[in-house]
């Protein structure tokens, strides 16, 4: 195994509090991540606060991470990583971390980890539509964005490249996405599945109407944040034609496989053990002045401190520990000209609250918003190679825009490669009921195990759902955890805006069952914590994990928590980056549109900085 690295320095809570940084970051996540490097390269001296271990920024660690992984029974989302009790992660029932007050479950999770939740993402970049930017004033839904779509488009085109986006940009315009003239992505789009290519041939062009409109039942492939192979075209900063793309980033000097092209594993979902999905280490591993970033991992920010004459951050408190087990911690303080806080849209929104500052609205914390998805669950007439390949790599993407927003959310639809697992009913079940019910072995197991798994399609409606005030995070001085700090409180609700969509997607799954002449298994248990009943029909939805909106960003103090820039509007050397500040979400997974709106801050960090150093006199 070759020679661990790291882009960043570790440091220990003394040289902490020994330095006046220009700019401390809560969170090594997506966000944090391209903060630090961004700045760190224009000269600023950066501290990171990282409520997580920090061993998985080597290769050693994330192979650790991976190991983990393999000899867990519960292959959730969190499996990799072992429970820290001073950093806990909504887990799926793992660990009970957030505190529901319902009416339904928020049914997700995030990862406490260095890497944040890149650490478990399903990689898919797609970028949002002009119309998402406007979902208010288009559709009377939700709220709007303080910024059109193309002044995002610079800093999409910059994210793609951070991450090596690969993909498909004239099959992206043909669903309505705008990019600049001649613009390709870093990376050549992935091959459809063969699982993809079978859905392909069953549909053959067949449509469905919805509220008066035509929609062609055509798959696209999705662009994703994974290597594939390098594209000769790709020329965007700086790179000549000849010049390809070139991955960077690993955890490895010689990276030999690691970080090189997707392998096919289909676990994306948790680990890419090869490393060839994006997370945010490769971002903190391409730092080039590792000397101008601190990390200071297993320290815990509970409190942002401000001067009360001015508004102003002066420092961020955290706890320090040394045993994820234990909650023996010391307290220090993190001191600098700048703060940003990038640890989570729940995270951020807890530790304002936590905080207890004065504010010129009570919108903190609240607009909490997630993808709900509804999962339909089939067997395929043949056997159509499930199991291999990415997680995903085609869906349905023509229900993006439309009229009917008017009345129902659009939505997107994914194929899994993965079979059923996510639905509850994967694999584990079916050898169990061959082994324990059919008393099957040898070659008649093999067989059964082949017919029921490798003819497995699994339908996933990523729907979206828009802003709403009662949906929210709130705190309690009752749930605390092993440190002492707030977990949080959700309260979340789904409205009948989403749930007619729902019920349009479960009848549109079994209009694409019936062209593929596949067997219908979806059934929806009563019993499931996110169960809930639309029209007399019950369904119960699974979280995207693409938690958002808690520090809405918007046009005025009075509507919204920050600017188009990220920067608080109480505190003006206050930034919260991340999902919390978006909006709305549209149809599109929101990592990306993370790191675009995350560059468009950085710009704005640097001008504050630099206007910040020079003598008040001038």
């Amino acid at each position: 195994m070759s020679q661990s690295r790291t882009k960043v320095t570790f440091v220990n809570c003394e040289t902490v509090s020994q330095t006046l940084y220009d700019v401390v970051i809560v969170g090594a996540g997506v966000a944090g991540a391209i903060v630090a490097k961004q700045l760190s390269e224009q000269g600023k001296r950066v501290l990171i606060l990282e409520a997580g271990t920090g061993h998985g920024l080597t290769l050693e660690g994330f192979q650790s991470h991976v190991d983990t992984f393999y000899g867990a029974v519960d292959k959730n989302a969190n499996s990799p990583y072992p429970v820290n009790r001073n950093a806990l992660s909504p887990t799926d029932g793992a660990n009970h971390y957030f505190e529901e007050k319902g009416p339904l479950p928020l049914s997700g999770s995030y990862t406490r980890v260095l890497g944040g939740t890149t650490m478990h993402w399903e990689g898919k970049t797609i970028r949002m539509l002009p119309e998402d930017f406007e979902l208010q004033t288009k559709y009377g839904k939700g709220l709007d964005w303080p910024i059109k779509y193309e002044e995002l488009m610079p800093y999409y085109r910059q994210a793609e490249y951070e991450m090596g986006v690969s993909g498909d940009v004239e099959g992206q315009k043909s669903l309505g996405v705008p990019f600049k003239d001649g613009y390709v992505f870093p990376m050549l789009e992935l091959p459809p599945s063969y699982l993809d290519k079978k859905v392909t041939e069953g549909l053959n062009g067949a449509t469905v109407e919805l509220e008066g409109e035509t929609i062609k039942l055509e798959l696209s492939t999705f662009p994703q944040g994974r290597n594939s192979i390098p594209n000769p075209d790709y020329n965007e900063y700086g790179h000549k034609a000849d010049i390809r793309f070139v991955p960077d980033g690993v955890a490895s000097v010689k990276p030999v496989e690691y970080g090189e092209r997707c392998q096919g594993n289909a676990n994306c979902v948790p680990i890419c053990p090869v490393q060839a999905k994006y997370d945010a280490r490769k971002t903190l591993n391409t730092i080039a002045f590792p000397d101008r970033v601190d990390l200071l991992a297993q320290a815990v920010a509970y409190k942002v401190e401000v001067n009360p004459d001015n508004g102003r951050v002066t420092a961020i408190h955290y706890k320090h520990y040394q045993d994820k087990n234990s909650p023996d911690h010391t307290v220090g303080i993190a001191q600098g000209t700048l703060f940003v806080l990038a640890a989570h849209a729940v995270e951020n929104a807890k530790l304002m609250l936590a905080s207890d500052l004065k504010s010129s609205n009570d919108l903190m914390g609240r607009n909490l918003m997630d993808h709900p998805f509804l999962l339909a669950w089939a067997l395929m007439p043949e056997v159509t190679g499930t199991m291999r390949g990415p997680l995903v790599t085609s869906g349905i993407g023509t229900f993006r825009k439309g009229k009917f927003r008017h009345n129902q959310c659009t939505f997107a639809m994914d194929i899994h490669n993965d079979g059923w697992g996510w639905s509850g009913t994967g694999a584990t079940d079916v050898v169990r009921d061959a082994v324990e019910k059919g008393n099957l072995y040898g070659s008649e197991l093999r067989q059964e195990l082949i017919s029921k798994i490798s003819r497995q399609l699994l339908l996933a409606f990523m729907c979206e759902l828009p802003a709403d005030s009662n949906n929210r995070v709130t705190i309690d001085p009752r749930y605390t955890d092993q440190l002492g700090n707030y977990r949080p409180v959700i309260h979340f609700d789904l409205p009948d805006y989403c749930k007619k969509t729902f019920a349009y997607a479960r009848n549109l799954s079994k209009t694409i069952f019936n062209h593929l002449g596949a067997e219908d298994h979806t059934h929806y248990d009563d019993t499931d914590p996110a169960y809930f009943e639309y029209e007399g029909e019950g369904y119960w939805f699974r979280g995207g994990n693409h938690f958002s909106g808690t520090h809405v960003m918007g046009t005025t103090k009075y509507n919204s928590v920050v600017d188009k820039y990220m920067r608080s509007w109480d505190h003006q050397n206050l930034y919260m980056v991340g999902a919390g500040s978006m909006p709305s979400i549209g149809s599109s997974n929101t990592t990306l549109s993370i790191a675009a709106l995350t560059f468009m801050a950085a710009e704005e960090m640097l001008r504050d900085l630099d206007i910040a150093s020079k003598p008040a006199n001038l």
